[in-house]
């Protein structure tokens, strides 16, 4: 399947046909359009407006800025990073850990990595299914076994299952999958799925997916996933 061409429902977006910026202290990459980068054929999908794959050097960081009518999701990977906002909210955000902010009616917040190591994350933006809400913070540590084989909620609109919550009818999974693992998928009709690699090769139907490759899924009741490798996977279920 060509990359960006849709496809029985399927939609493929391949790691190294991202968009990417080199900042020095921030190396990015940028699965839809943001910043600088202008992808008309990458915009954003469903309520899924960002997904950027960032690594920031140590000692460094965003510096304070302003957002609004957005929910962002800052999943880290590997390394921490300090949050402090303008509802008084601060903490520190470590592997493992997943952070939600709605920035709502406007807030202005700063993220930086105080250590001397390398910190690496994915920051997601979902578009909010209302405007105008009060901007709130919240993050929660989640523990690998709890999704080692199996779907590990982290985010929903309901904060359900000890999720984080959002405001958008819209859930993420995470799981780590073992060599030759094979699971299937429900999709309902009005929704859709998108899948982001973490590490690791999968197959998704007859696509090959490896690392911080992505793929969108929609119009299918199933599909399946098999593990060609040990594999760490982000699921969205979007309306």
């Amino acid at each position: 399947m060509a990359s960006g061409r849709a496809f029985n429902g399927m939609r493929l977006r391949l790691a190294g046909e991202r968009g990417s910026a080199n900042y020095g202290w921030l190396e990015a990459r940028y699965t839809f359009s943001f910043g600088e980068y202008l992808d008309a054929d990458w915009m954003g999908w469903r309520c899924l407006r960002v997904m950027n794959e960032d690594r920031i050097a140590g000692n460094t960081g965003f510096p304070s800025h302003p957002h609004r009518e957005m929910e962002i999701i800052t999943i880290i990977l590997d390394g921490a990073l300090s949050h402090e906002d303008s509802t008084g909210s601060k903490g520190v955000i470590r592997q493992g850990e997943v952070q939600v902010m709605s920035a709502g009616s406007g807030i202005v917040h700063s993220e930086k990595n105080s250590a001397a190591e390398s910190a690496h994350l994915y920051q997601i933006w979902l578009t909010p299914k209302e405007k105008g809400i009060a901007p709130r913070y919240d993050q929660s540590h989640f523990p690998a076994k709890d999704r080692n084989g199996k779907w590990q909620l982290l985010v929903s609109g309901t904060g359900e299952e000890n999720s984080l919550q959002i405001c958008q009818d819209a859930k993420i999974y995470r799981r780590e999958m073992e060599p030759n693992e094979s699971i299937e998928v429900s999709l309902e009709s009005t929704r859709g799925h998108w899948i982001q690699v973490i590490s690791g090769d999968i197959k998704i139907n007859n696509d090959i997916l490896q690392s911080s490759d992505g793929i969108a899924l929609e119009g299918a009741q199933e599909f399946s996933i098999t593990a060609l490798t040990k594999a760490d996977l982000l699921l969205f279920d979007l309306p």
